[in-house]
């Protein structure tokens, strides 16, 4: 098995553990460290939205808490029909973790692969 189906399969375990009471729109993400590690995270919802956290960031908050800051590849799956772009705020953290990776979205029946930089050519930097 590759890297992208193993990620795929790790990302669609842990949208298993999605709370979306609110969205219904439950994610999945697992990213991969130089290593090799995989950390893997899920979507999950505040009533008091700015409260939620994505599950990118979810992903790569566990790897950076566990020392593991040089992450290559992240995998995003959701249970609907759509690719599951990330959002501003997921895209400015790979930015800082991830800044040469590559970014999986699948909706399912197909896998689209960006480099961070397609996506978010100009990141914020200090």
């Amino acid at each position: 098995m590759g890297v992208i189906e193993t990620l795929r399969e790790q990302a669609i375990c842990a949208m298993g553990f999605s709370y979306a009471p609110y969205s219904k729109f439950h994610v999945g993400a697992a990213v991969m460290d130089e290593n090799g590690k995989i950390f893997t995270g899920c979507n999950i919802e505040n009533a008091s939205y700015g409260a939620t956290i994505c599950a990118e960031r979810t992903a790569i908050l566990k790897a950076v808490s566990e020392g593991h800051q040089n992450l290559k590849e992240i995998m995003i799956v959701c249970d609907g029909e759509q690719f599951p772009y990330p959002c501003g705020m997921c895209l400015q953290v790979m930015s800082e973790f991830m800044p040469d990776g590559l970014v999986h979205v699948t909706n399912g029946d197909e896998i689209k692969t960006f480099t961070l930089k397609e996506l978010m050519p100009h990141a914020f930097d200090l």
